[in-house]
């Protein structure tokens, strides 16, 4: 199953205050994860301050990919995830520094020897995670739920991984907030700071 690529309207002013589509087509900033191939992220907006600035400036989509929101900011993207592989139960541990790495935030890979999943990650933010379509398992340190379409995570900062087990591809929607931790659960984190 192929998803229908994004399609963005961006708003803007013009130099007499009047509201104008600024741009309006298809995402400039796709990008497929080389060691989780099929994993697709869909850059679609972000912003690096709260509150946000409100301005025509240029497209925040642009440039190197990054996981986690910037400091003080937003990010907003679809991902596509696949399937679990075997290949990727079997062998994914080892690829995600690279795949970390290419989302520009390698110390976001938690994965031990004891995992519940090769893909467990921790950022220091709050994300808002909505199944568009198809079907996930998202897994914590301890325990795991069964997402469908319309289902919401609400992510703080919490271990986890996305596991695709349903056998097609499923998308979701992501809302990511620059976070800080409360200085009591920072004190408990095994991977802080790592």
């Amino acid at each position: 199953m192929t998803f229908p690529a994004i399609h963005r309207v961006v708003t803007g002013h013009d130099n007499s205050g009047r509201a104008i589509i600024s741009s309006a087509g298809p995402l400039p900033s796709v990008a497929e994860i080389a060691a989780i191939p099929g994993t697709v992220f869909h850059e679609v907006w972000s912003t690096d301050r709260t509150p946000a600035l409100v301005d025509n400036g240029v497209d925040p989509t642009l440039g190197p990919l990054t996981l986690p929101p910037p400091a003080g900011g937003t990010r907003l993207r679809f991902v596509d995830i696949p399937p679990d592989s075997e290949e990727l139960l079997q062998h994914g541990a080892a690829r995600m520094k690279d795949a970390f790495t290419q989302i520009g935030d390698a110390s976001a890979s938690t994965v031990a020897a004891d995992s519940p999943h090769p893909l467990m990650h921790r950022t220091e933010s709050v994300d808002y995670g909505v199944v568009m379509e198809g079907e996930m398992t998202l897994i914590v340190d301890d325990g795991e739920v069964v997402l469908k379409p319309g289902s919401v995570v609400i992510q703080r900062g919490t271990n986890h991984a996305w596991a695709n087990r349903s056998g097609r591809p499923c998308r979701m929607l992501f809302v990511l907030v620059s976070g800080q931790y409360d200085p009591v659960i920072a004190a408990t984190l095994p991977h802080a700071g790592a």
